[in-house]
């Protein structure tokens, strides 16, 4: 229950005047009175929403259909039954010709190379997104079709989205830091019958050869019988165009004119401090394998297409994406999202969470490969006509005060970013950060994990200025959009605390046997109703879906992670629950490790932990048993490690592995993580141990255990 008053403790941090005047929800009372109204009558609080956006066809039939509980049947969310639209008319064409928003900026583009940037307007937004559009549809590409993304942080990323959802195709982004071998999974996954990806990018000074990454993962399809039809490259590092036959291979080398394509780059503001480190102009020769069965260059596509296309009417729950996430079991889940709900629960969010308003200049620090650029790069921003800051670069390149320039130099309202961010500059210190006044900023974000309080401290003080609220906002891929999250004028601030649910949103806290815990409690965390952009199903797995997120709870949407609820009814998120690992935000599964280090033929045997890090928030600890005859040396350890980094990415790269020749097991046989986390963290009180089949392997591990941890 949300109380009826906010606390009035001296603890609590609240808004500026500037922040608090003219606000969407001003005070308590109002968020108050809004929650009750989304919960109470969603039809008339969602219906309202959903008459600021354009739909084809209204609805018809019920608002909202919905069965969250196993024991009464297959698992099902449907909204507005009925009604048709497409996402991408309402991003693009609704402001460009009914809000008459076409000589807006949607995006300033922000390149790895300080010097490197450009601006696109929602007007030339539309008209690439249609062009590309077309170039789709001349591909064999139709509604329903799966696209494949692997790209990096750069425009030509949100144009094959959006012309993805303009012909009703579903777009599946794969993170640009994935392996070859995760790449080929999610393709072979979800049937994509065609990959857009880059030719390369730079990430600080290191060069990512993506086509290569790309080519192998489609080679790895091709190994296990399935073949993707095209791959359209886009040249973002390459001055020199490859022709001739089949394979053959050209040298694409870096250069500061590159081109751009859409649009040419154009001149952005000079940097205020004129004596700032300037990236120092790297120049890489890069090789890259042409198949001219496969490979095609983007920009020959793009000079020949139209620059109008008509949209393609979608249902309300038609399929929009689909986004992998890692799974317990170790096989990356394709979460799925529907066009409508998503539309709105984006944008109401983006709206209040981050308190929108139309001068407001935003920047997410996030990746398109995972939700949060999804949709708060993406959707949310551009459903508002909102301008958005685009980041293709690290926090520490060139130096460690890039944020804060890029901060000065776009003038930037709202800043969203991960607690891992925040935890790597803050051992820089005060200094980078205050070089530059940061005067423009009046909301900050975070998201991804759970921030800790002295980070959020930091965070509030010193890039704040003690002048910006916080929104630590909590959701997940599943969810589609903020969960629990404060309101910039409205929720008093706990550090460390994702404070009360948005709207729509119905929290609750079960213990073990599922039982609702009233007041303050620790439990699990679940939700009981759905609301507009919960995920629909897993992408052709509908059984796992429900088996995943309602068969433990019956009549509740099972989150995974753990929470506990204050005297004031404040939420705090305290982690995963099942066999997850949280790494600078990023979701990874034990499984999926641990099938990566068990196919080195040294290994018989592996497990797991997380490990507490001061910058990634956890890092991996894993325990290996070797087979017999093999021997445990530094060669095998680098062995391993890249052997994870191969098939799951640099992610997932462990910080430790250490020598088991046991691990703790029950007596059927199951890992007893529980006792691993606890040998990892070198802590000796151990809890319960009933139920170890043999006590004598934990001596052996903690003698073994890996001394810097």
């Amino acid at each position: 229950m949300i109380p009826d008053k906010a606390p009035v403790e001296k603890d609590l941090y609240h808004a500026a005047p500037e922040v608090v005047n003219g606000a969407h929800v001003p005070n308590f009372q109002k968020y108050k009175e809004l929650y009750l109204q989304s919960t109470q009558n969603p039809e008339e609080f969602w219906g309202r929403i959903a008459k600021e956006y354009y739909w084809k066809t209204p609805q018809t039939g019920k608002f909202l259909d919905y069965n969250f509980d196993l024991t009464k049947g297959k698992i099902y969310i449907k909204w507005m039954e009925g009604a048709t639209t497409n996402i991408c008319y309402n991003l693009l064409d609704r402001n460009v010709h009914q809000k008459k928003l076409g000589d807006k900026i949607a995006f300033y583009w922000e390149g790895n190379d300080p010097e490197d940037c450009m601006q696109v307007t929602y007007k030339e937004l539309l008209q690439q997104v249609c062009k590309f559009a077309n170039v789709l549809r001349s591909q064999g590409v139709k509604k329903g079709d799966r696209v494949s993304v692997y790209m990096p942080m750069m425009i030509e990323s949100v144009v094959v989205m959006l012309a993805c959802t303009r012909i009703g195709a579903i777009h599946s982004v794969v993170f640009a830091g994935f392996s070859a071998e995760s790449l080929c999974e999610r393709i072979l996954d979800s049937r994509c019958s065609l990959l857009v990806t880059a030719d390369g990018f730079y990430r600080g000074d290191k060069p990512i050869d993506l086509k290569h990454i790309a080519d192998e993962a489609l080679r790895k399809c091709r190994d296990r019988n399935f073949r993707v039809g095209r791959c359209i490259v886009v040249k973002h590092l390459g001055v020199t165009e490859a022709t001739g036959a089949t394979d053959e291979t050209c040298t694409v080398k870096a250069s500061s004119d590159t081109s751009q394509s859409p649009p040419a780059k154009r001149s952005c503001y000079n940097l205020q401090d004129k004596n700032n480190e300037k990236a120092k102009n790297v120049h890489h020769k890069m090789q890259i394998t042409w198949n001219a069965d496969v490979d095609i260059w983007w920009h020959d596509l793009m000079k020949e297409a139209s620059d109008k296309c008509e949209p393609e009417w979608c249902d309300f729950e038609d399929p929009l994406f689909i986004l992998y996430t890692s799974g317990s079991t170790g096989k990356p889940k394709g979460v799925q999202h529907a066009v409508g709900g998503y539309l709105l629960y984006t944008a109401t969010t983006f709206k209040y969470v981050f308190d929108y308003k139309p001068d407001d200049v935003y920047w997410c620090t996030a990746d398109v490969g995972w939700i949060t650029g999804h949709s708060y790069i993406v959707y949310g921003p551009l459903a508002n006509g909102a301008t958005s800051v685009m980041f293709e670069g690290i926090p520490t390149y060139p130096n460690v005060s890039r944020l804060w320039e890029i901060i000065d130099k776009y003038k930037v309202t709202t800043f969203y970013t991960a607690p891992t961010a925040i935890r790597l500059l803050m051992k820089y210190g005060e200094e980078p950060v205050k070089k530059f006044s940061r005067k423009s900023l009046k909301i900050l974000g975070t998201v991804g994990e759970p921030i800790n309080p002295e980070a959020w401290l930091w965070y509030y003080n010193v890039v704040g200025n003690s002048k910006c609220p916080i929104m630590d906002t909590f959701w997940q891929t599943e969810t589609g959009g903020h969960m629990m999250t404060p309101l910039p004028a409205a929720i008093p601030l706990k550090p460390g605390s994702a404070t009360f649910p948005f709207f729509g949103v119905t929290p609750a806290i079960l213990n073990e046997t599922g039982e609702e815990l009233e007041g303050m409690a620790e439990g699990y965390l679940v939700f009981k109703k759905p609301w507009p952009s919960i995920m629909r199903t897993i992408y052709g797995n509908h059984q796992r879906f429900e088996t995943t997120y309602f068969k433990k709870f019956p009549g509740y949407f099972v989150t995974g992670d753990g929470c506990k609820r204050d005297k004031d009814g404040y939420y705090w998120i305290t982690g995963r629950i099942d066999d997850m690992l949280n790494v600078s935000g990023h979701l990874l599964s034990t499984a999926e490790v641990e099938s990566a280090l068990i196919e080195h033929t040294s290994i018989a045997e592996a497990a797991t932990v997380s490990h507490p890090h001061p910058i990634k928030g956890e890092c991996l600890y894993c325990f290996v048993t070797l087979k017999d005859g093999h021997e445990f040396t530094e060669t095998l350890v680098t062995e391993l490690k890249d052997k994870v980094r191969e098939k799951i990415g640099p992610i997932a790269t462990p910080d430790y592995v250490q020598n088991a020749p046991g691990l703790p097991k029950t007596r059927s046989g199951k890992i007893m993580r529980r006792i691993l986390r606890k040998i990892a963290r070198n802590e000796n009180d151990l809890g319960d141990t009933s139920t170890l089949a043999d006590g004598t392997v934990i001596e052996e591990l903690f003698k073994n255990r890996c001394k810097t941890a």
